[in-house]
């Protein structure tokens, strides 16, 4: 395992949300609270904020290639550079709160966490390929990464715990229904007790294995499904926020980290930054939505 190097200079308030783009060549990401979606090129070593909005939870890739940006209020569009088309424009239980992580699923649609607020908890939805939502989780309190086990039969679901004193954070599995969508028989499988901060975006990996980015934890934690850690690695930057995997053969782990506001004096070397990974294993691609657009 290689030390982690900043691939992007950037000081974003809070990096997240990196999905590789196989078509294209890039990883993209976002800064959620200034609503910047940015590109990085590998070829080239550069990278520019390609589309600017209000915020931006997160992204999946449509099975046509363009982004489809969950925001604020329950507000979706597809973003196809420099082209926008809001297809979801507003949700009555999500007037309040913001879309988090989001990840597409083998059938097209997409699991959405939304953030609590004073007056709602956290919340899992899906978003079906006709555009309606149906509430999947109630009463989480900070949800957010999420994943597949390699034959699609599990789902991961990743609770920050950030309010909740009892937990250090927890990492659920369900049963899933890659046809439906459909999540049942929850179980906690690893709970982030004497690890360094809490456990924020995650990927699976072609092994299985699950990588959680932690904040305020300095570090990417690789778990086995049984909750065992595999590997620590350590980052300058305090708030290291996801992960995704990229590259030839998805050989690259890339990981965002977060600012919070702060300097780097406070938050560590870094912050803010897109680093990159090459560990001995490697990742898989990501599902597409196919959420419908237009009529």
């Amino acid at each position: 395992m290689n030390q982690p190097t900043v691939v992007a200079d950037t000081t974003s308030e809070t990096g997240e949300g990196p999905v590789w783009h196989p078509e294209e060549e890039l990883l993209y990401w976002v800064d959620i609270p200034n609503g910047i979606l940015l590109a990085y090129d590998p070829a080239t070593g550069t990278y520019e904020p390609v589309y600017r909005t209000d915020v931006i939870g997160g992204f999946t890739i449509q099975r046509d290639g363009a982004l489809l940006l969950f925001k604020a209020a329950g507000s979706v569009e597809v973003w196809d550079h420099g082209s926008t088309n809001v297809i979801t424009d507003y949700h009555s239980n999500m007037t309040e709160t913001r879309f988090n992580d989001v990840i597409a699923d083998p059938a097209g649609g997409v699991f959405c966490g939304t953030m609590p607020t004073e007056n709602s908890p956290g919340q899992l939805y899906r978003l079906g390929t006709d555009g309606e939502f149906s509430l999947i989780l109630d009463d989480v309190d900070l949800p957010n990464g999420m994943g597949f086990s390699p034959n699609n039969d599990r789902f991961y679901f990743t609770d920050t715990c950030f309010f909740d004193e009892e937990h250090d954070g927890l990492i659920y599995a369900f049963d899933f229904d890659s046809d439906t969508g459909e999540i049942t028989n929850q179980e906690v499988i690893i709970e982030a007790t004497d690890i360094p901060g809490l456990p924020d975006g995650m990927t699976v990996d072609a092994e299985g294995c699950i990588w959680s980015a932690q904040w305020n934890g300095n570090r990417v934690v690789r778990f086995d499904t049984s909750g065992n850690v595999l590997e620590s690695i350590e980052f300058p930057a305090k708030k290291v926020s996801s992960v995704a995997f990229g590259g030839p053969e998805y050989r690259h782990l890339y990981v965002t980290t977060a600012t919070g506001g702060n300097d780097r004096e406070v938050e560590g070397s870094g912050a803010g930054a897109l680093f990159k990974l090459e560990p001995e294993v490697r990742g898989r691609a990501e599902f597409r939505s196919d959420v419908r657009v237009g009529t």
